[in-house]
């Protein structure tokens, strides 16, 4: 299995001997050693994806690398978090997805209508297995933890990931800014519960709702 180690916060390394990656196209930025590089149609999920992103408008451009040496990745001096997963399952914004294990499976997921990251729509990135993915943030990520006793509400600007067993119900006509008498125009919370891990970043994309 590839090995992933940050250099600094902003550029993944991959070791590999032999060992394959999927990572977002355009994202490699050195690499030594012998790596092959390969385009992969709708994220690597055949023709069943490439038609569901169609669909969805779920963009997730992917490639394979494969080779002997370690790879190096960086996306617009975006933060890098790696998440470690044992059999379960992640949900990513495509845009925050910069590299998985060649060995993961990636796929999309429908969650209701929401308010989310724009060209998104209604569903989102799932990438499940045993092993590394690296995550991009604007900004370092916060982890936030969900208890059955502690639900947690997030802005959909500021959403990133999350994983476990959550529950995501998504409230139209208000935002955070809402509150603060500062709301405008259509907008939407992201309301989680159950037990699980959200990840968050502290900075706000623009979403389908604008900006909250």
């Amino acid at each position: 299995m590839a090995t992933f180690r940050l250099q600094g916060s902003k550029v993944l390394a991959v070791d590999m001997t032999g060992d394959a990656v999927k990572a977002k196209n355009g994202s490699m930025v050195a690499y030594d050693g012998q790596m092959a590089f390969k385009k992969m149609s709708g994220g690597g999920e055949g023709i069943r994806g490439m038609v569901t992103r169609r669909l969805t408008g779920e963009q997730m451009e992917m490639m394979e690398v494969k080779g002997q040496g370690t790879c190096y990745f960086a996306d617009r001096a975006s933060e890098i978090n790696l998440v470690h997963l044992h059999g379960d399952k992640l949900y990513v914004e495509s845009s925050n997805l910069l590299c998985t294990d060649g060995g993961l499976r990636t796929g999309t997921t429908f969650t209701g209508l929401r308010g989310a990251a724009q060209g998104n729509g209604l569903f989102t990135t799932t990438v499940e297995g045993s092993g590394q993915v690296a995550v991009m943030s604007d900004g370092p990520a916060v982890v936030l933890r969900v208890t059955p006793a502690y639900p947690l509400s997030v802005d959909p600007g500021a959403y990133i990931a999350h994983q476990g067993n959550l529950r995501q119900d998504f409230q139209s006509g208000v935002t955070f800014r809402t509150f603060l008498g500062e709301g405008g125009g259509e907008a939407f919370q992201i309301r989680f519960e159950g037990d699980g891990l959200v990840y968050v970043q502290p900075s706000e994309r623009n979403t389908v709702g604008g900006d909250v």
